[in-house]
């Protein structure tokens, strides 16, 4: 072990340069005129776009937000120096929440058959005995009323983390009490995340198939979240140090990125075949329906989304010098978000286009330009809020207790 004194060095801000700004900007006007042209040309298929883009890039930021009160709860030491990265990814919160709310409500009909006129009525034709009875946690009151607190607890919780991140860096003197406030804090956002990360699953994606349920879902859903927010984690941090950042981060704080990555992407395929073989195995016919539809028309991405989130990981990932080579666990990251994207596009698509009559959309037609472009628009406004936000404190919170711990990290 090395025992030279080491020091934080990472005490200016991450330079959002023009070009940078710039090629956000591009990717989200691309996104911008992918969407207006699929309101124009195939309107139904916009909303459940939107749905998934935008879900998919929040739940990044929750996971985020999950791992740093994680890191804060259990006093872990190693994570200090890349904290700065998940307050900033964990900072994208609002903006997906001011994007889902929209969609919401100018979408929501579209989207959710439980949320259609007389559906629980039983003197309208429009009437189904399924969802009437589930429409005690299915109706739009109860519905914005969770939509709410999700959004105010989560970005409240956020907010407050970095608050407190933000003031250990001018006040040495009390440092410690804000590392504590964010403990507390730290604790009590857990409890609410245990709850909520189900229940948003369940509200935003499962409710679109009102009629199946799944009661792995919640933990299906929260495996995929967290393993892609590792691997933007991952990436962010290989993209700060190519750019000669972060020289506190060693070989040693990316193999415990990469341990992360590599063992959520095998929680996630045991909660993937749990799932299907459960649903299989008992062939009930209100609960195989949702895995034949995406089995009859989905199948390519239906599979390969399991393929890319369990084989790749599984094999490249295995070994611990894998785990320590910032360039393949970079590449790594590109696939599992790619692979993840998949998976989210087969959880919220087929059961949105199924609503509207078109179970059978062409393969060409399933994930074609102006579903990509809609996604490269997404990811664009997503970089630029998060280097926007890396921009605005140093890279390593000065005053932090744990720094040291972290610092001479080795595994």
């Amino acid at each position: 072990m090395d025992h030279q004194h080491k020091e934080v060095t990472s005490t200016q801000p991450y330079e959002f340069k023009t070009r940078n700004r710039m090629i956000a900007g591009i990717m989200i006007i691309i996104g911008l005129i992918s969407v207006i042209a699929q309101f124009a040309t195939h309107y139904e298929q916009t909303w459940p776009n939107l749905l998934m883009n935008n879900y998919f890039f929040m739940i990044i930021a929750l996971g985020s937000t999950f791992f740093l009160a994680v890191q804060y709860v259990a006093e872990v030491g190693w994570s200090v120096v890349v904290k700065r990265i998940l307050e900033a990814i964990s900072q994208y919160l609002w903006v997906a929440a001011f994007i889902m709310i929209l969609i919401l409500i100018f979408g929501g009909h579209h989207l959710y058959h439980w949320m259609s006129a007389g559906i629980t009525d039983p003197k309208s034709p429009e009437y189904d005995e399924i969802i009437a009875g589930k429409s005690g946690f299915l109706n739009p009151t109860f519905f914005w009323i969770r939509v709410g607190f999700y959004f105010i607890v989560w970005i409240g919780f956020a907010h407050l983390f970095r608050k407190n991140s933000l003031k250990m860096d001018s006040d040495l003197s009390n440092a410690n009490d804000y590392y504590n406030s964010n403990k507390k804090y730290g604790a009590a956002f857990l409890v609410i995340f245990a709850i909520t990360s189900s229940t948003m699953s369940w509200d935003f994606v499962m409710s679109i198939e009102s009629h199946w349920y799944s009661t792995l879902f919640g933990w299906y859903t929260f495996a995929g979240l967290f393993v892609t927010s590792m691997s933007i984690l991952a990436f962010a941090v290989g993209y700060l140090k190519s750019k000669g950042y972060l020289p506190e981060i060693t070989d040693n704080h990316i193999q415990d990125i990469g341990k992360f990555m590599f063992a959520f992407s095998i929680f996630w395929t045991y909660l993937w075949f749990a799932q299907f073989m459960l649903i299989w195995y008992a062939n009930i016919p209100e609960e195989v329906t949702y895995f034949m539809l995406r089995q009859d028309h989905y199948k390519g991405i239906w599979l390969g989304a399991f393929f890319i989130n369990f084989i790749c990981p599984f094999i490249i990932l295995m070994t611990r010098d894998a785990k320590r080579k910032i360039k393949l666990l970079m590449s790594m990251s590109v696939l599992i978000f790619i692979g993840h994207w998949m998976d989210t596009y087969i959880m919220v698509i087929p059961g949105s286009m199924a609503l509207h009559g078109h179970e059978g959309v062409p393969l060409i037609g399933q994930i074609g330009w102006m579903e990509i472009g809609t996604t490269i628009g997404f990811l664009g406004l997503f970089i630029y809020m998060v280097q926007h936000h890396l921009s605005k404190a140093p890279l390593v919170i000065k005053n932090h207790p744990m720094m040291e711990e972290s610092l001479y990290h080795v595994i």
